[in-house]
């Protein structure tokens, strides 16, 4: 028989007191029901929101945020386990074995020093909850979305079913909180989001290391053995911990990590979805659920949450508002020493095509274990910010035209695609459309400055009558025309702008 902790005693007794209390509304637990849900406008209209990947992971700052994961391979686990997945949910091209070795040399043995002591190290003494919400407006954010809580179990809020969280340990603050405060204040929507599901068999264990210690189950879990099958004590801890965070912060969104697509999970899909969904009528706001609904396995029915793609995106246009999280990052989500930021130019790109498909883009930035964003980020955040101050119009509240863009530069689909992308050129156009306009997005500066729109051809399908194109952030006028094949644009000699540029088509 498995032997419980105290904290864990409690945490089951509390979590029974909570998952026998229901919200009755306006939802039922059934897909009929929830077909009736319809994603806000206010979401699909935000197109940009902030993710926050920040926890005690960001302490050794070392590979990934999956450093706790891999800090307890070693080679013996590895030899029995390597078939188990590891970084973004696969299994690996090769071992990762040396992030244990690297913990070893660098902190000393696992009998010694395990992921709880990283704890006491995670301060967070510069972490100011204003001055990020402020940085991302700037960048032209809608939304923010902060972890919390990722597969180390480790809750960055005031849990009522864990010890081990940011107002017990670590910082002693109510990060989630903090970070939900200012949100308002500054007019940003909330989001939280869940990773704890992998925790079932986030971490190996091996007899003298913390993560077999029973002192220390309701931190490292008590599952043996990761193949197995997610237990009903499990998954009735998950759901009390979701409804914690649903109750006590109200989130306008909440999004969650791979793993509660297993089949285990299944049943609490349509529960959650009620549960929320209802919670917000309570609230008196409209709520958004996103998931991954990973590959062939789609629980959820298309429109009853929001779909997202992790590192990828769609190749056309998708009925129902779609999501993209990916991180400024292209080697980590949780701040490493080794971090590679993605250039402005690529942001802009990746948020112009998946908006002009009908998605958002979810972006992330890592902070260090100090609570600060560091410079680089901070540069990605602002220049999105400037492009987005000329360019805006054709992104929020916008939708897509009859057809997402044009262009030879092709783009791969599905979660982890992203790797695969070329950047796109001054022969890659991307379209939106608001208010009667149609915005041409160029998604580079033609080097003899002339554009070529096959879309807006006389005999290309186009049955509008154009009036007059502009140049956003150009107050001239432009030189155009239109022939069979084309709609022929002259921009100004000199180089207006950075990245992407966009035209307005004006119809009569």
């Amino acid at each position: 028989m498995r032997k419980l902790s105290t904290y864990s005693i409690v945490a089951l007794l509390t979590l029974f007191s909570l998952t026998n209390t229901l919200t009755a509304g306006k939802y039922e637990a059934n897909w009929e029901s929830l077909g009736e849900y319809e994603i806000p406008e206010w979401f699909t209209d935000a197109k940009l929101g902030i993710f926050i990947h920040w926890g005690v992971y960001s302490v050794p700052a070392y590979r990934s945020e999956w450093y706790p994961r891999m800090m307890y391979l070693d080679k013996k686990v590895w030899s029995a386990q390597g078939n188990i997945q590891t970084k973004d949910g696969r299994a690996p091209d090769k071992p990762v074995t040396h992030v244990h070795e690297h913990h070893v040399t660098t902190y000393g043995p696992l009998d010694e020093f395990g992921y709880k002591n990283f704890i006491p190290m995670f301060k967070a003494e510069n972490f100011d909850a204003a001055e990020w919400v402020s940085l991302f407006k700037k960048a032209g954010a809608k939304y923010v979305v902060p972890v919390a809580e990722h597969h180390d179990g480790f809750a960055m809020y005031d849990s009522n079913i864990t010890r081990w969280d940011s107002v017990n340990m670590g910082p002693k603050r109510d990060i989630l909180g903090e970070i939900s405060e200012e949100a308002k204040k500054q007019g940003l929507y909330l989001g939280a989001s869940s990773h704890f599901a992998f925790n079932w068999s986030y971490y190996n264990k091996k007899h003298g290391w913390d993560t077999a210690d029973p002192k220390y189950s309701d931190l490292y879990g008590w599952n043996n053995n990761p193949l197995e099958w997610v237990d009903d004590d499990f998954l009735e801890l998950w759901w009390a911990r979701t409804k914690d965070i649903i109750d006590n912060y109200e989130p306008d969104i909440l999004w969650f990590d791979f793993f509660i697509d297993k089949p285990e999970f299944v049943p609490y899909h349509p529960k959650l979805a009620a549960y929320y969904y209802n919670k917000g009528e309570e609230w008196g706001k409209e709520v958004v659920l996103q998931t991954k609904n990973f590959h062939d396995f789609k629980s959820y029915p298309e429109g009853t949450h929001v779909w997202d793609l992790e590192r990828g995106k769609l190749t056309d246009i998708y009925e129902y508002t779609w999501q993209t999280d990916t991180s400024i990052g292209a080697n980590s989500w949780g701040y490493v020493t080794n971090w590679i930021s993605k250039t402005p130019n690529r942001i802009v790109d990746n948020l112009i095509d998946i908006v002009s498909k009908n998605g958002c883009l979810l972006l992330n930035v890592g902070p260090k274990a100090d609570g600060t964003i560091p410079d680089d980020q901070k540069e990605v955040l602002l220049e999105l910010g400037k492009w987005l101050d000329v360019n805006g119009e054709a992104i929020y509240e916008s939708r897509p035209w009859k057809r997402f863009g044009e262009g030879p530069t092709e783009q791969a689909e599905g979660h982890h695609s992203e790797a695969r992308n070329a950047d796109l050129t001054s022969k890659d156009k991307r379209f939106t459309t608001r208010d009667g306009n149609i915005y041409a997005i160029i998604m580079d500066w033609p080097e003899d400055g002339t554009v070529n729109i096959q879309s807006f051809g006389k005999e290309s399908g186009y049955v509008g009558e154009i009036e007059s194109v502009a140049l956003l952030g150009y107050d001239e006028a432009l030189s155009w025309g239109q022939t069979d094949s084309a709609l022929r644009v002259s921009l100004p000699k000199q180089k207006q702008g950075d990245y992407a540029h966009t035209l307005v088509v004006r119809e009569k």
